[in-house]
């Protein structure tokens, strides 16, 4: 049996000569001083684009952050008069301010830094075409699939910026109503009536009504007996808002005076005068309670009677019913009434009597 012997493979490589080091070295020289002015240039350029996309996006930023505290100072400063402290609510106008801010200084950072990577990648030769089409793609694909939430996002985003409503308002948004108290640009919060909080995304709201804007109205009726004097009902009535717009805090409250519009109804027992006032936004059901209270007092001491009101006087003597002695009518009166002919006893038949004799 023969055995062959293999040499085994040297690890170590051939050495390089130094003629092929010089060409090897050259060959690099002349590839780096062949390009390093596309390289200096290119790394400049993006330098350049970050450089002024760092510096515009804080410029922008901050030129917003001081709109927005030129905003809350001049709500700060209209806050301090009288009128301010009807109309203007400092929470309201800062968490709208902030939105607002929030919102255009992403915006605004977004389509800065956004640019500039794009313009960075056109630097280094990228073709932009399909990225662009993948991104718009992604951009539709991600749309239909959180539709909701960017639907909630922009209806926030509008009723912030068209001020429908804010802090401290008391609002009727159909699904829910109560005082606000936070609005976001995804969900709107609100106090229930009996403490319950709502969170109710602006998507789903289709329409608001705020009752907190502009003015409210009292609305009161007063039902009086039929025999009462009209003009003398009027008078008390009158006096009775006149006393109350002098008073504190009903001068506040009251933005007008009580008016007595008429009747609204008349019926054989009763008639219903009604009244009515503008007052403060969120006032009126105090100004009602309050007007209920002085009417009815000033009614007691002239002695006006209302439906279910005053008893009658003690001492007075009743008249006397003509027909209490009497007794009803009874129906066996009449022989022919079917009780009396129900009551009679049968006679037997005439053949019957003659078989009995």
């Amino acid at each position: 049996m023969l055995w062959s012997a293999v040499p085994a493979a040297d690890p170590t490589p051939a050495p390089v000569s130094l003629d092929e080091a010089a060409k090897q070295a050259g060959e690099a020289a002349g590839w780096v001083e062949q390009n390093w002015s596309t390289w200096l240039s290119t790394g400049l350029r993006i330098l350049l684009i970050l450089v002024v996309a760092v510096v515009l996006r804080h410029l922008v930023r901050r030129a917003l952050t001081k709109l927005i505290e030129r905003m809350n100072r001049s709500a700060q400063a209209v806050e301090g008069s009288a009128l301010g402290g009807l109309l203007v609510n400092a929470e309201r106008r800062r968490q709208r301010s902030e939105a607002i801010g929030s919102v255009l200084r992403s915006v605004a950072s977004f389509l800065i830094m956004g640019t500039a990577g794009l313009m960075i990648l056109g630097a280094f030769n990228v073709n932009l075409a399909p990225l662009l089409a993948s991104a718009g793609v992604a951009g539709v694909a991600i749309g239909f699939g959180a539709r909701n939430l960017v639907t909630d996002f922009l209806s926030g985003v509008f009723m912030i910026l068209e001020d429908q409503y804010g802090v401290g308002d008391s609002i009727d948004a159909g699904v829910a109503s109560g005082e606000v108290i936070e609005v976001g640009l995804r969900v709107t919060k609100l106090r229930g009536d009996n403490g319950e909080i709502w969170y109710v995304r602006n998507g789903e709201i289709k329409r608001i009504g705020n009752l907190s804007q502009g003015w409210s109205t009292a609305t009161v009726d007063v039902t009086v007996r039929p025999g009462e004097d009209l003009d003398r009902v009027r008078t008390v009535i009158t006096e009775v808002g006149e006393s109350l717009a002098k008073e504190e805090p009903w001068n506040e409250r009251l933005w007008g005076p009580v008016e007595v519009l008429g009747l609204t109804e008349v019926l054989l027992d009763s008639m219903t005068v009604r009244l009515s006032a503008k007052t403060m936004p969120g006032k009126s059901l105090g100004v009602e309670r309050e007007l209920r209270w002085r009417i009815k007092r000033a009614f007691d001491e002239v002695g006006i009677r209302i439906v279910g009101g005053l008893p009658a006087v003690a001492g007075e003597d009743a008249a006397a019913d003509p027909t209490a002695s009497m007794a009803p009518p009874s129906a066996f009166a009449s022989t022919t009434s079917p009780q009396s002919v129900a009551a009679t006893p049968l006679t037997p038949p005439p053949n019957l009597a003659k078989q009995d004799r």
